[in-house]
């Protein structure tokens, strides 16, 4: 039997600590017949941005399963399930609310409190209405708007089903990898764009606070964010001012402006026409009060310095990574908690993705995917020492609860703790599902 270990003080280990699994809307759902086409599906549409040119009209079928895909989740014991919603299920073309939609949240939120799992639920996870994006998406200052009149319907509607809600789910990804990069959807690639777009996401997100704060006074409101700690390849001066420079710009560019109320100075660096297009109390909407925040971390990043681009990510050779082909180091999730607690005046922390894609296979019903349990175990602790160390973290979700849609990856990599045939839509816990619901039983009261 595959275990994971924590120190035996540790209080992750104590009742009051919550544990849980996560999932997003488009990666499992499926059920495109009643729901908006949102811009993933239209990505998945264009020739060459999916690896394997999949897309997400079926993924795990979570649409047409969700009944016995919440007895999977009880029988991990876990105490917390964080889902998102998909904004084109629920608000219609013309703005109205699509009742279909909402019943289908209401009865899993239903199901989630009858069976004493508390919902952390996630108002934006990347799928975007696609004839809002018709209309500019992200680079639309009135996006955040939409948005916020989606939220109050939505929170409206659901009444005190939920437990916890997020406002957005790492906004560097929509921003930077949507609208810059041009490797996720909508697939626009202008660094002029990236920023304006981010501004506009954290400005949805601090419109969608004040209406939580409204309709929804009782549920813990915060936000997601993913962060990848900036290392420098040497001691070098140059390098350590391109490490910080690149924190600067894919990191400390999201929080700062929640927690400070103002961007890092590295934007009166940028030209202007990349610069984000403020107008007066945007960041008095941004940088409102927060019940949480959630933290998503993965692996770190190396820079060094170049002369053109003032940094350049290297790729370390001889390190140990997953099967995405992301570095394992979990004391740079120490290290990242520890400088993000002592930086900001942070509200509690809860750990919202961490795991691990590995090569997985099941074979007789069983999948032994030993990496990934030493994955968790060592990431796990890494979290105890940045508690140990004075961090106020209060729970830990894996990412992900099932194999699913990868996005710009298709299904070519495995993220769960319980395998997914896709042809069979078999669900089978793996090993690392197994540890991680023996760790949760293992808690003293």
């Amino acid at each position: 039997m595959m275990n994971l270990s924590l120190p035996v003080n540790s209080p992750m280990l104590s009742k009051n600590f919550t544990y849980g699994v996560a999932t997003a809307a488009f990666q499992i759902e499926g059920g495109v017949a009643d729901r908006l086409p949102c811009i993933w599906d239209t990505f998945c549409a264009t020739p060459g941005k999916v690896v394997d040119n999949s897309n997400g009209d079926v993924a795990c079928d979570h649409y047409n399963r969700w009944q016995d895909d919440i007895e999977l989740i009880t029988s991990l014991g876990v105490d917390a399930y964080r889902l998102s919603l998909s904004w084109p299920r629920i608000i219609k073309k013309d703005g109205s609310v699509n009742q279909t939609g909402i019943n289908y949240y209401i009865a899993i939120l239903d199901r989630l409190k009858a069976k004493g799992i508390k919902a952390y639920v996630t108002l934006y996870h990347w799928d975007l209405p696609q004839h809002i994006e018709d209309e500019g998406g992200w680079l639309n200052r009135n996006t955040a708007y939409k948005f916020q009149d989606y939220v109050k319907k939505t929170v409206v509607a659901f009444g005190d089903r939920v437990h916890s809600y997020a406002t957005l789910n790492e906004p560097f990804c929509s921003a930077y990898l949507g609208y810059e990069a041009g490797i996720h959807a909508p697939g626009h690639a202008d660094i002029n764009y990236g920023k304006k777009a981010a501004h506009h996401l954290l400005l949805a997100h601090g419109l969608a606070i004040e209406t939580l704060k409204k309709h929804s006074p009782n549920t813990q409101n915060g936000i997601v964010l993913n962060f990848t700690p900036a290392y420098p390849e040497t001691d070098s001066i140059k390098d350590k001012i391109a490490a910080e420079y690149a924190d600067d710009y894919f990191n400390q560019w999201y929080i700062k402006p929640i927690m400070d109320g103002t961007y890092p100075a590295i934007n009166q660096q940028l030209p202007k026409q990349q610069q984000p297009d403020i107008l007066l109390g945007d960041m008095e909407i941004i940088s409102q009060e927060l019940d949480f925040l959630g933290i998503n971390f993965y692996t770190r990043a190396v820079y060094r310095h170049n002369l053109d681009n003032r940094f350049e990510e290297v790729q370390l050779p001889n390190v140990a990574r997953t099967d995405i082909g992301w570095e394992i180091y979990p004391q740079a999730f120490t290290e990242l908690l520890i400088s993000l607690n002592t930086r900001y005046t942070l509200p509690p922390i809860y750990i919202t993705e961490n795991g691990a894609a590995m090569d997985d296979h099941c074979i007789n019903g069983e999948v032994n995917d030993q990496g990934r349990v030493d994955y968790y175990n060592q990431h796990l602790n890494a979290v105890a020492s940045a508690i140990s160390q004075g961090v106020d973290v209060r729970g830990y979700f894996a990412w992900s609860l099932m194999d699913n849609f990868e996005w710009a990856e298709g299904y070519l990599k495995r993220f769960g703790i319980v395998h997914v045939d896709y042809k069979t839509q078999i669900r089978t816990i793996k090993a690392s599902g197994l540890a991680f619901r023996n760790l949760i039983a293992s808690r003293a009261d």
